[in-house]
């Protein structure tokens, strides 16, 4: 675990393509644009035409302990630049394989706002799946470039609303991942 007084550096990996009509996702924006030790990276602003720069969106990555896609839930997945950015930036022999080590002990979050109330992503929901279940191809994302996807169940919540700033706090909120719930 972290020391206590260690501040993460954490990047933000943003992906709304119509952020204007998204009260929930602005105001998670503004909340983080500013925060120390934390890196706001708009995809859609930065690339608007989808031209993802791999070099340095890896140079980004390699200077974070944690990596957060924070983007709304579209058909059960991310906005299709977020997608992209994966296929360009987590590239074998990098992210993965045999020497792909750049990613190895960081750790990854999903921050995602869905359309629909929590009762609809159950597997009696209208949904049919929980929101976990859907997220699936992202932590396995972050499991294949050996990266700790920090799950709802890892995590302390009611720990996390007492503090101020999480990337100063991590180790105080993380859950023991081999301890009974």
């Amino acid at each position: 675990m972290i020391a206590p007084a260690a501040m993460i550096k954490v990047l933000i990996l943003f992906a709304h393509p119509a952020l204007e009509k998204s009260r929930v996702k602005r105001r998670l924006a503004d909340a983080v644009r500013e925060l120390p030790g934390v890196t706001f990276h708009d995809l859609y602003e930065i690339y608007p035409e989808f031209d993802i720069d791999g070099p340095s969106e890896q140079s980004l990555l390699a200077a974070h302990q944690l990596v957060v896609f924070q983007h709304p839930f579209f058909w059960y997945s991310t906005p299709a630049i977020l997608k992209q950015w994966q296929d360009l930036v987590l590239q074998h022999g990098w992210a993965y394989g045999p020497t792909g080590t750049a990613l190895r002990g960081k750790m990854m979050l999903s921050v995602v706002t869905t359309g629909g109330r929590e009762d609809a992503y159950r597997r009696d929901g209208f949904n049919r799946f929980t929101v976990r279940e859907l997220l699936a191809p992202i932590e396995q994302t972050a499991h294949l470039c050996g990266m700790d996807y920090l799950r709802d169940d890892l995590i302390d919540l009611e720990a996390a609303r007492r503090c101020h700033r999480i990337n100063q706090t991590l180790d105080e909120i993380m859950r023991d991942p081999t301890a009974e719930l």
